[in-house]
């Protein structure tokens, strides 16, 4: 029989849909995966429903489970509009600092940031941008306190909270010879790389590895050193480039650049918050709880 559903196991829940495995949950939230499993339980006896399909690649959500989802994400953005509503006589004033990787700082960082600063008119911004690993070293360092990074999952001396998924998409020039049905079609393409130590370029490899094709340049191969540049040389039909979803709509609705169907994998990530291990400061926990 259900009993009273306790909202404070939502959050949990949650992560355990995101992450699609308990273990990799539990890091995220930093809980015991006892815990974890426990919560489940006690949130599947509340609804009098099972929530979560198992199996050996993870879990995901049962149809209830997928109804329940989207409940708990409603109410996640009410409790944070409370808050910010009975917090909207606090001034946070200050200067942000981040580090964040080049894909993000492009194109998905500045609208952000601008609906921040109309929250906290004072706010003074100073943003670093590199790429991953200079990323997590300035932020390890202690010369900026918050980093944005794509492609890594964990990272030595700090934690890695998810933000944001993304997929990677071949483009090519609408003009473009090359006939791309298959992963194997790949091998006479000239592909369009990002510099060693970009996350994009990390998560990259491990996708073509798994679909057994080349994983470092070779032959007319180019290794460009930004997202930009790759898209212009990919409209130029320099090679075939992978591109963040968050940057194509540009180049798609101009024409200058197509989307090339399903190879037979995907290249997916996630963006996520680093952070030092010794917690955040008001200024940078209150823009991470914004964003």
């Amino acid at each position: 029989m259900a009993s009273e559903l306790d909202p404070s196991l939502l959050p949990t829940f949650l992560a355990v849909i995101e992450a699609g495995r308990i273990s990799a949950a539990a890091r995220a939230v930093h809980l015991s995966q006892p815990a974890i499993t426990a919560r489940i339980r006690r949130l599947e006896e509340s609804v009098g429903a099972p929530l979560l399909l198992r199996s050996v690649q993870g879990v995901r959500p049962t149809p209830a489970g997928e109804r329940l989802a989207g409940y708990a994400r409603q109410i996640g953005r009410l409790v944070d509009e409370a808050q910010r509503a009975v917090a909207s006589e606090q001034v946070i004033r200050g200067k942000l600092r981040l580090a964040v990787s080049t894909t993000i700082a492009a194109h998905v960082l500045p609208p952000v940031l601008g609906r921040f600063r109309e929250r906290y008119p004072g706010t003074l911004l100073q943003l670093k941008v590199g790429n991953t690993e200079e990323v997590i070293e300035a932020v390890r360092e202690g010369e900026f306190p918050l980093g944005l990074v794509e492609g890594l999952k964990r990272a030595a001396g700090m934690r890695l909270v998810p933000w944001l998924d993304d997929e990677l998409v071949p483009v090519i020039a609408p003009n473009a010879p090359w006939p791309l049905r298959t992963p194997a079609d790949l091998e006479g393409v000239p592909l369009l790389w990002r510099e060693p130590g970009s996350g994009t370029r990390a998560v990259l490899v491990r996708a073509l590895r798994d679909a057994g094709v080349r994983t470092r340049p070779a032959g007319q191969d180019l290794v460009l050193g930004t997202s930009e540049a790759i898209a212009n040389a990919a409209a130029a039909g320099l090679g075939l480039g992978f591109l963040s979803r968050w940057s194509l709509g540009p180049f798609l609705e101009s024409g200058r650049l197509k989307a090339v169907p399903a190879l037979g994998f995907e290249v997916r990530r996630t963006f996520h918050w680093a952070q030092p291990a010794a917690g955040l400061g008001e200024m940078e926990a209150e823009f991470v709880r914004f964003a």
